[in-house]
C-alpha cells in the first residue's frame, strides 16, 4: 500500500481510513481541477470540454497507472501556448494525430528508461520555461478579461494591452461588464487565500473566485460571454479522421509532437520531483510515470482533447488534503466525469472573464522571481542568465526555441571542465554498516542520471557518508539535485554526512 507523509513509517493505517482520506482529498482536487481544466482549454484556443475530457483521462486512467502515486495529471498551463499555436496554424483536427505521436514517444521513452535524463535538464531552464509560459498566459488571457480573444503572438498581445485598458469608459458596455466580473473574481480569489478561516483552508481560492465572478454576473444580470459546453460530454469526443495519416507525414507536425512530448515529460517529472518533497511515502518511478503519461496522451489524441502533464497545483492540493494512495487522483477524475455528465447547465453560467481571471493569476504565479533570486544567491550569475534568456526567448519566439536556447547556454558550464568531465562513483559498505559513496571527477548534468541512480539505490534508514574530497566541480543542476536529496534524507531522520565538500556543495552539511 502506498503511504504519504500522513502515513508514518511503521504505522499501519486501517484500510477504511485510507479510503476516507483519499475520498475527501479527491473532492478537494476535483474542486481545484474543474475551473483550471476549462480555463486552460480556453487559453489553448479550444472548447472548454476538451480540457474536461483530458482531466477525466488524467484522473481515471493515468491516476491508476502513474509512477508517482500522489501526482495528479490533467491539462497544464505549460502547454497552453504551444497548443494555441498548433490549433491556429494547423486546425483543431491536427491536435489528435500530434498527441497520438507524442504519447507514443513518451511510452517509448519510458520503456527505454530515459526518465532519468529529464532530471539532467537544468532547473534554470525549466523554471525559465515556466516563467515564459506564465508571461504568455498573463498577456494572452488579459484580453479575455474584456471578453475579447487573445491575438496570435506574445508580442502582439503585449502591445495591445494598453489599448484595452485605455479603451474602458464610464459608458458601460460589454468590455466594462466583463472586466468588472474579472476584477471580482481576482479579488475574491486573492482575498480568500489571504483571509480564509483555518477550518476552510482546503477550499481552493480558484473555486471561490469563479463562484464570486459567476454570482456577480447572475445577480446583476450582466450580459457577458459565458462558457459553452455540450449537453452530452461524449459528443465532444472526436477521434482522428481519415486525414490523420496525412498530418503525420508533415515534418512540422512531427516536430510539434516531439516538442509536446519533451515539454510535457519535463514538466511532469519536475512536478513529480516537487511532489516527492511533500511526503515521505513512495518515491516516483520516473520511467513508469513516463509510460503512464504516454498512454494518457495517446488516449487524449484519440479523443481529440488537450495534452496532459503531471500538474503541481492539483498535486500539491492532493497531498495537502491528506491523500494517501492513488485512489484520490482516480476518484477526482470520476467526479469530473459525473459533474459534466449530470450538471452541464451549471458550467454554462460561468463567465469567460472569470476563467480568464483565474488564469491570469495562475500565469503570474508561474513567473517565480524568487527562484531567480535563489539561483543568483546560491549559484551566481550564469544560472540566472540561463533563466532570464529562456524566459525572454519563450515570449519573443516560441516555447521550443526558448528551451533549446536555454539548454545550449547550460552547456557553457561544461567549458571549464572539458578535460575532466567524467564522474567516477564508488560505493562500499563501511565497518559500521554505513553506505559509503566516493565521488571523483566533475558532477555535471551530463553525469547526473548516473549520480541520481546511485543515490536512489541507498536503502532507507541506512546511514550515508559521501566523500567529495576528489570532486573537482559541481554545476548548479547537480548541486540542486544533491541539495534536494540531502534535505529529503534528513527530513526522514536518516543520518547523512558529507566530507571534503568544496564550493557549491560545501554548505550541504548546513541544511
Amino acid at each position: 500500500m502506498e503511504h504519504s507523509a500522513i502515513a508514518k513509517p511503521g504505522v499501519s493505517i486501517p484500510r477504511l481510513e485510507f479510503f476516507g482520506r483519499d475520498f475527501t482529498a479527491s473532492i478537494v482536487v476535483f474542486l481545484v481541477a474543474m475551473p483550471l481544466c476549462m480555463g486552460i482549454a480556453i487559453a489553448s484556443g479550444v472548447p472548454p470540454e476538451k480540457g474536461l475530457i483530458t482531466g477525466i483521462i488524467g484522473g481515471i486512467v493515468v491516476g491508476a497507472l502513474a509512477g508517482s502515486p500522489l501526482q495528479v495529471s490533467g491539462p497544464a498551463a505549460g502547454l497552453a501556448v504551444i497548443v494555441f499555436e498548433l490549433v491556429r496554424d494547423h486546425g483543431l483536427s491536427a491536435l489528435g494525430p500530434i498527441l497520438i505521436l507524442a504519447g507514443a514517444i513518451q511510452v517509448a521513452a519510458g520503456i527505454f528508461r530515459l526518465g532519468g535524463w529529464f532530471k539532467a535538464i537544468s532547473p534554470a531552464v525549466v523554471h525559465g520555461m515556466l516563467a515564459g509560459i506564465g508571461v504568455l498566459i498573463v498577456i494572452g488571457q488579459f484580453h479575455v478579461l474584456f471578453d475579447e480573444r487573445p491575438l496570435s503572438s506574445g508580442p502582439e498581445n503585449l502591445a495591445a494591452m494598453p489599448a484595452r485598458l485605455l479603451g474602458l469608459s464610464m459608458d458601460i458596455q460589454s468590455a466594462e461588464r466583463a472586466f468588472a466580473v474579472a476584477l471580482a473574481t481576482i479579488a475574491a480569489m486573492l482575498g480568500w487565500e489571504k483571509f480564509r478561516p483555518a477550518a476552510l483552508r482546503l477550499v481552493p481560492g480558484a473555486l471561490v473566485g469563479v463562484l464570486a465572478g459567476t454570482a456577480v454576473a447572475i445577480v446583476f444580470a450582466l450580459d457577458v460571454a459565458r462558457v459553452v459546453v455540450p449537453t452530452n460530454i461524449l459528443s465532444a469526443v472526436t477521434p482522428p479522421d481519415g486525414t490523420a495519416l496525412s498530418f503525420l507525414m508533415n515534418p512540422s507536425i512531427i516536430a510539434s509532437a516531439f516538442a509536446i512530448a519533451f515539454i510535457a515529460s519535463a514538466e511532469t517529472l519536475l512536478s513529480a520531483a516537487a511532489v516527492d518533497k511533500m511526503h515521505d511515502g513512495v518515491r516516483t518511478d520516473y520511467n513508469k510515470e513516463l509510460r503512464a503519461q504516454g498512454i494518457g496522451n495517446l488516449l487524449c489524441g484519440w479523443a481529440g482533447s488537450l495534452p496532459m502533464t503531471g500538474v503541481i497545483v492539483r498535486s500539491s492540493a492532493n497531498v495537502q488534503a491528506g491523500a494517501i494512495t492513488r485512489a484520490s487522483a482516480i476518484m477526482h477524475g470520476a467526479w469530473i466525469l459525473g459533474f459534466v455528465a449530470l450538471l452541464p447547465f451549471i458550467l454554462r453560467q460561468i463567465p469567460m472573464a472569470a476563467l480568464g481571471a483565474i488564469l491570469v493569476v495562475t500565469g503570474w504565479r508561474l513567473v517565480s522571481v524568487r527562484h531567480a533570486r535563489h539561483l543568483y544567491r546560491d549559484y551566481g550569475v550564469m544560472p540566472v542568465t540561463i533563466w532570464a534568456t529562456t524566459l525572454i526567448m519563450v515570449v519573443a519566439t516560441d516555447l521550443l526555441t526558448g528551451v533549446l536556447v536555454g539548454i545550449a547556454l547550460t552547456t557553457l558550464e561544461l567549458v571549464p571542465h572539458l578535460r575532466r568531465l567524467r564522474l567516477r562513483v564508488v560505493e562500499a559498505t563501511g565497518d559500521d554498516g554505513a553506505h559509503d559513496i566516493a565521488l571523483d571527477g566533475a558532477a555535471t548534468f551530463v553525469s547526473l542520471p548516473k549520480l541520481v541512480e546511485t543515490l536512489d539505490r541507498v536503502p532507507a534508514g541506512t546511514p550515508v557518508r559521501i566523500d567529495a574530497s576528489r570532486l573537482d566541480a559541481v554545476d548548479h543542476t547537480s548541486a540542486e539535485m544533491l541539495r534536494d536529496w540531502f534535505q529529503r534524507r534528513r527530513a526522514a531522520g536518516n543520518d547523512t554526512e558529507l566530507t571534503g565538500g568544496r564550493g557549491r556543495i560545501a554548505t550541504l552539511n548546513d541544511h
